[in-house]
């Protein structure tokens, strides 16, 4: 194994809330480090990463981009990753194959809250990353108080390693806390030393203080040092920052503004000498980086390009992957470094340990998957969990035809997507499309229409309500038809009576002497079961028991059809009376805010008709609620969508169906009226 493919190759993937700032930072490097001669811009939609047309029309990533660039000898590959939670599947699956990552944000103290999924996403999952300070041409409160901020939401200590240098709220350059060197910023070069500013030596002091005093500890000797006053040499302070980030255990901070490529350097430089090489990154992962044997390999994005067919998107964990190769039984086609919407065929077509890279052909593979040279992998490494749909559409495809292509544009929707999910829902008959938020799913159905021909009509799924009935009534039925030769003639007498809820239907017969020979009940019960698919209020019935008593038959003109009529007709007659009541669907809902958001969360709940069950914090997440609830699934439709307006975007919820619950009577006038009354 060359040293190159051991300590040579960096894998970091780019995160951060939305409009951060994350894609014209990747920008500002592949420029610096001089992968492109000239950045593009968000605006004119020329940027690497942000190539698909629906990233270009919304402004915005939606997908996972990768780019390779080169820098102080160390080949970087950086994974661009979408900001809104509504592509948060995106970012995870990218995370698990990277080696750091760098979280960038705004100097906006406010807004840091958005930052607590992502960052306890990347502890639970022990990836090193770094924390970037973007716009800071906007920053308005002390660089200090910044700082605090940070600490509030992440579950790691944060570390300052620069500290801004400011002319009338200017940014202007930085001071290097490590080596106590100032800087000066030059636009599109690099920064210039200066002598430390005499004003700033207090604060640079106390931010240095600071920094020293997180590193100590983790580490016995400095912390002696500090004690006795004895100032620690830089090598000693980069190799605490080097072991404490590859552990997880600090978050270094930097700084600057990504357009002007203002703290672009030192970022890179950071990246080069305190990110783990990617054999300390198998380690963590409980891999033994074996330099033989058994290729491990594991799909972190599935792409579906209109040339090529599906491309896969992998970090190889262990060994080397060369073209044709069989990885669990599909033979890998070719290998390529990816830049943005380009694919760079690889030289060697061969791609070793730690290296990020797409390999074409791998049919059938999906995101997530381990990848083996064996039949099957030796063990299969752990994968982002899959995110619980939130937010529903029913979709029909414009063209009547289109629906026999539905079914496979959706599956490979999905493969390119795993947090899309679809149904055909049971008892309303519609094609309902699952994800994570409005925007996530009209970015799905732009790729419909785009990639598969396949433009849709959408609206909310409706709500599959059900009825039963308070009361029981005793019911005649009968069904005499003469119209030359045999006739028709069923006759029966039913007892309909109301179960306890959840029970379902029963049907029993207690005839006696004949009077409904044995031949015709199987078509009494199912003439009951007819017309409990549509009730008195134009829904599926249910928790009704049916007992056919009595009844007569005629010896020629009976049948079981003529049976199965006279039970409708005993139905349809019979159910208005037994004072019909419409159900509607309880979910169980977890919803997971920040403490601060709770009493605003709670008073949203109410207001949907939810029943509140109780709120606790959450001992796993330093800050956060979480509100227990029954929730109506019919005020559930849009309830994400006010849930994120409360919280900053980072409020979410999971839910199961528990039961079925008696709608109350103003909402039970709306919804038959909205059904057009729906009595048969």
């Amino acid at each position: 194994m060359s040293e190159k493919v051991l300590g040579n190759v960096r894998n970091v993937a780019i995160v951060g809330p939305y409009s951060s700032g994350k894609t014209t930072l990747l920008e500002s490097i592949l420029s610096v480090s001089g992968a492109i001669t000239r950045k593009g811009s968000i605006k004119e939609g020329n940027t690497v990463s942000d190539s698909s047309p629906e990233a270009r029309d919304r402004q915005m990533s939606v997908e996972v981009s990768a780019a390779s660039t080169t820098h102080d000898n160390i080949e970087f590959t950086f994974l661009d990753c979408p900001g809104s939670i509504e592509f948060a599947q995106e970012t995870y699956n990218a995370l698990v194959g990277a080696g750091a990552a760098i979280v960038v944000c705004e100097p906006e103290i406010n807004r840091l809250l958005t930052l607590a999924p992502l960052l306890k996403f990347l502890d639970d999952w022990s990836i090193p990353h770094i924390i970037y300070i973007n716009k800071m041409d906007r920053f308005k409160d002390s660089f200090m108080d910044v700082l605090h901020a940070l600490k509030d939401v992440s579950t790691r200590p944060v570390v300052p390693q620069q500290y801004p240098i400011r002319q009338q709220r200017e940014l202007i350059g930085y001071i290097d806390l490590i080596s106590e060197q100032a800087y000066h910023y030059h636009p599109g070069s690099p920064a210039d030393p200066i002598p430390l500013p005499e004003h700033l030596q207090a604060e640079e002091q106390g931010a240095r203080q600071e920094m020293l005093e997180v590193l100590a500890d983790f580490d016995d000797h400095l912390l002696e040092e500090l004690i006795e006053d004895i100032q620690p040499p830089q090598e000693e302070i980069l190799k605490d920052l080097k072991q404490d980030l590859s552990a997880d255990l600090i978050v270094p901070v930097f700084f600057g503004i990504a357009e002007q490529d203002y703290g672009i350097r030192p970022l890179l430089d950071a990246l080069v000498k305190e990110t783990p090489a990617p054999n300390i990154t198998g380690e963590r992962r409980g891999l033994e980086n074996k330099t033989d044997g058994e290729t491990l390999v594991q799909v972190l994005k599935t792409y579906f390009t209109p040339q090529g067919g599906q491309l896969s998107l992998v970090r190889v964990w262990q060994g080397e992957v060369k073209e044709g190769m069989s990885l669990n039984g599909v033979r890998a086609g070719g290998i390529y470094r990816v830049m943005g919407q380009q694919q760079i065929p690889i030289p060697s077509q061969t791609a070793s340990l730690g290296e990020i890279v797409a390999i074409a052909r791998l049919d059938g593979i999906k995101t997530g998957e381990t990848l083996s040279s064996q039949d099957q992998p030796s063990e299969l490494l752990p994968k982002a969990d899959t995110l619980e749909p939130v937010y529903a559409l029913a979709v029909t495809p414009e063209k009547r035809k289109d629906e026999v292509k539905l079914s496979a544009a959706i599956a490979k929707l999905i493969e390119e997507d795993p947090s899309l999910h679809w149904q055909q829902h049971g008892d309303t008959k519609e094609v309902i499309l699952w994800g994570q938020g409005e925007i996530h799913l009209k970015v799905a159905l732009d790729r419909l229409s785009r990639k598969y021909k396949l433009p849709m009509t959408t609206h909310l799924p409706q709500v599959p309500y059900k009825e039963t009935i308070r009361n029981g009534q005793k019911v005649h039925g009968r069904y005499k038809h003469q119209s030359g030769g045999h006739g028709a003639f069923g006759d029966v007498h039913l007892d309909i009576k109301p179960l306890p809820r959840g029970e379902g239907f029963h049907f029993h017969q207690t005839i006696v002497g004949g009077v409904v020979p044995k031949q015709y009940i199987p078509g009494v019960e199912m003439g009951v079961k007819e017309y409990l698919d549509h009730g008195p209020l134009g829904f599926p019935v249910v928790d009704v028991d049916v007992t056919l008593t009595d009844g007569s038959y005629h010896s020629v003109d009976s049948s079981e059809q003529a049976f199965k009529q006279a039970a409708r007709i005993a139905m349809t007659d019979g159910m208005p009376l037994c004072h019909p009541v419409l159900l509607e669907p309880i979910l169980s809902v977890n919803v997971s805010v920040p403490a601060e958001c709770t009493a605003k969360v709670l008073q949203l709940v109410s207001g949907r008709r939810g029943q509140i069950l109780g709120y606790e914090s959450l001992t796993e997440w330093k800050g956060w609620d979480q509100v227990t609830a029954y929730f109506p699934q019919a005020e559930m439709q849009n309830f994400i969508i006010e849930l994120r307006s409360l919280t900053m975007g980072v409020g979410t919820f999971t839910w199961t169906y528990d039961h079925l619950q008696e709608v109350p009577d103003k909402v039970t006038n709306k919804v038959l009226t909205a059904n057009g009354n729906g009595k048969n």
